[in-house]
């Protein structure tokens, strides 16, 4: 609770810093600039020792100037991609400040969750959206160059807002992939290319514009964008038959630190090992991913059942527990827990949503319920059969019948700013346990939901180092966290405090040493890698959450693509057995002497 407390009230006060760090630094130079003026005339005149003393104060003084200004300055970056790119395509009319009317629309569009769309949170010097491959590149190479620190944004879902803004590094450029949505499905191959920029929706669609007897095991909401979703593993409806996304990707393309393209043959296994489900923005720029596709029936099943407190809702859960992750790997049953008012004058109490898909029709899905799961009462009018890509449409919570079109057009926001946390469960929480879980969800008049998400099935039969994703057999499920509060509320350390102290309550319940958490689902309570310190150490706080023993390969991997840690933020992979230093425009401070 503690750390908590103390990492938002750093983040705050670096928040609050750095929204004036750019007006101090144009008041200090201009001050310098001056002072440099008045005395240079009588230093000249001195001696020679003095004129030396003048030449190291005068190179301070450039070097200062230049951290300030290069790496602010969009019209020296534009000029640079020019160059070092390969599309004739003039690069300005891809690249936004805020004296842009269009800046504030293209920087919203794509942020999920709104509690980072408050006026007090940094904005990027610019945002850069590339048309090419190449652009890409070259926005690498003069970023480097120019010493300007990179946020990239896919899809906009970090749940932390770190695709799209920074208090580790400032000042820093938007890097917004979403002009790259090109998706090349191969049906004879089973496979599919897929650029980054692309949403989880547009892919379903695109697989079965071209088949109806194919999908891809990635995530529930369509809005997420494919670049990032994988990078954290990416789990969905067809996890327990399939596995992750992660484990379905057979190729990619990355920009390297050096501003290669590379592929999975040039990049070598580790690193390719590293970007599927290591975490996003420490290891390059993902351009493509080649995904492996899997065969769907020419009809699933999906069903929706509620019950609430009254209707025995604890019961149940404690039995889901108890029998989930043994259904047959063909059933996907998911849970989410809200408060809802029931008829009795505006009374409230908590609803359990039974979710399902099942690969197959709905008389063999019933057989499969009434030998592991009858409590649910599942009948035969609470089952829809569908195509498979119509179920994608239903468990995004649309209406049956929604066109599928939908998918092409899918812009989620958050509905509210919120907070989330997650964990992994591997002994069924006591039905005790679950009264009190009621209990704080009712006391406060809290807005908050908890999702419960199976595993087993396939996911258990896939070592835990097969990819970096490392939550494999011995999981019963995933507990998603979430609290959300009003648009514009100012205050929200109410919210805050309840999700905190909820963390603390169910601890007992779940995994331990380490406490175990899905970097997906980012939660920056876990700890953060500061500006200029970051340590293997210090990261380990929240990497071994994450990854578990991969988080050790993670940060050698790190240590070799990228040892001077120029893809970083604020739960970035650190390089192992790297002294950073601490860095004036990319230089150590023992470069000056």
């Amino acid at each position: 609770g503690n750390i908590s407390a103390y990492n938002e009230w750093s983040l705050n006060s670096l928040t609050l810093y750095h929204s004036h760090q750019r007006q101090i630094i144009q008041i200090g130079r201009k001050w310098l600039e001056t002072e440099a003026r008045l005395r240079v005339s009588n230093m000249l005149s001195k001696s020679p020792s003095t004129r030396i003393h003048l030449l190291y104060f005068l190179l301070l003084l450039q070097s200062y100037s230049s951290c300030a200004s290069s790496a602010s300055t969009p019209e020296n970056f534009i000029q640079c991609v020019s160059i070092n790119s390969e599309l004739s395509v003039p690069v300005t009319t891809t690249v936004f400040t805020p004296n842009n009317s269009s800046f504030t629309s293209v920087l919203r569009s794509t942020t999920f969750n709104r509690r980072f769309l408050e006026p007090s949170v940094l904005e990027p010097e610019f945002i850069f959206a590339p048309l090419h491959d190449s652009h890409v590149q070259a926005a690498v190479i003069c970023s480097k160059k120019l010493g300007l620190h990179l946020r990239v944004r896919s899809g906009g879902h970090d749940y932390e807002g770190i695709s799209c803004t920074s208090v580790m590094e400032t000042p820093f450029a938007l890097i917004d992939l979403v002009n790259l949505r090109l998706i090349n499905v191969d049906i004879e191959d089973n496979s599919a290319w897929v650029q980054t920029g692309a949403n989880v929706g547009e892919v379903y669609y695109r697989i079965a514009q071209k088949s109806k007897l194919h999908g891809f095991p990635a995530g529930l909401c369509s809005s997420v964008g494919i670049g990032g979703h994988i990078t954290g593993g990416a789990y969905g409806a067809m996890l327990r038959k399939y596995g992750l996304a992660a484990d379905n990707v057979i190729d990619a393309r990355i920009v390297d630190v050096n501003g290669r393209i590379l592929d999975r043959e040039a990049m070598g296994e580790d690193l390719f090992w590293a970007i599927r489900g290591g975490g996003g923005g420490s290891f390059g720029i993902i351009l493509w991913w080649r995904i492996k596709l899997v065969p769907v029936p020419a009809t699933v099943t999906v069903f929706q059942v509620n019950k609430t407190l009254e209707q025995g809702a604890t019961k149940l859960l404690y039995r889901w527990q108890q029998v989930v992750d043994k259904l047959d790997e063909d059933l996907f049953l998911k849970v989410t827990m809200r408060v809802v008012n029931t008829s009795e004058r505006g009374q409230r109490t908590v609803a359990a949503i039974f979710e399902a898909l099942f690969l197959g029709r709905a008389n063999r899905l019933l057989r499969v319920m009434q030998r592991s799961f009858p409590e649910l009462g599942l009948v035969r009018k609470d089952c829809v059969e569908m195509s498979w890509i119509e179920s994608v449409v239903f468990l995004d919570r649309k209406p049956i019948g929604t066109p599928i079109e939908y998918l092409l057009q899918a812009k989620h926001k958050s509905p509210a700013p919120f907070k989330a946390k997650s964990d992994y469960v591997k002994v069924p929480i006591p039905e005790e346990a679950l009264e009190g879980l009621w209990e704080r969800m009712l006391e406060k008049d809290i807005w908050s939901f908890i999702l419960w998400n199976p595993y087993g099935g396939k996911m258990s039969k896939i070592s835990e180092s097969e990819i970096p994703f490392p939550h494999r057999k011995g999981n019963i499920f995933m507990s998603h966290w979430l609290v959300f509060w009003e648009v514009g509320q100012k205050d929200s350390k109410r919210q805050l405090d309840w999700i905190r102290e909820l963390y603390e309550y169910i601890a007992p319940y779940v995994s331990n040493s380490p406490r175990e958490a899905f970097a997906n689902y980012r939660d920056l309570d876990l700890g953060i890698n500061w500006k200029n310190s970051t340590s293997f150490e210090q990261a380990s706080a929240w990497g071994e959450k994450y990854f578990k023993d991969n988080f050790n390969r993670l940060a050698r991997v790190k240590g070799k693509v990228d040892p001077d840690n120029f893809f970083r933020h604020e739960q970035s992979i650190p390089p192992l057995q790297r002294n950073l230093g601490t860095k004036v425009c990319g230089q150590t401070l023992k470069d000056f002497y």
